[in-house]
């Protein structure tokens, strides 16, 4: 049984923009995967896990 998609969660120390990766992109992102989908700088990690209660706050990278 599966719960949905687990996420790594990230804030952009450059822009600030808070986004989220979904785990099963991993192979799809590659080396870009944890990347500032606005302006490219290596995102911060914050967590990784099942979605959080602010998930709303974070933009969803997606394929």
């Amino acid at each position: 049984m599966s719960w949905g998609s687990g996420f790594f969660y990230y804030h952009c120390p450059g822009c600030g923009k808070k986004f989220k990766y979904a785990v099963e992109d991993i192979p799809d992102f590659g080396d870009r995967f944890g990347a500032c989908p606005d302006c490219g700088a290596a995102g911060e990690y914050e967590q990784d896990g099942p979605r959080i209660p602010q998930d709303l706050e974070y933009f969803e990278v997606e394929r």
